[in-house]
């Protein structure tokens, strides 16, 4: 539970930061930066489906 408080704010923070670069790079979903950045968002989500899962379980 802590665990997924501290998951739901990195995740929630990468979001913001992928909304940011989308916008600094005119929209551009190709972008490296923008491609790099929705990586570790996914790289996050994956994370806490896994915990969620997991807590599920136990």
């Amino acid at each position: 539970m802590v665990m997924s408080l501290d998951l739901k704010n990195k995740i929630e923070k990468a979001r913001h930061n992928l909304h940011k670069l989308v916008e600094h790079n005119k929209g551009r979903l190709g972008h490296p930066e923008v491609i790099r950045q929705s990586m570790a968002l996914d790289e996050l989500i994956n994370e806490y489906n896994r915990v969620s899962r997991n807590q599920t379980r136990a």
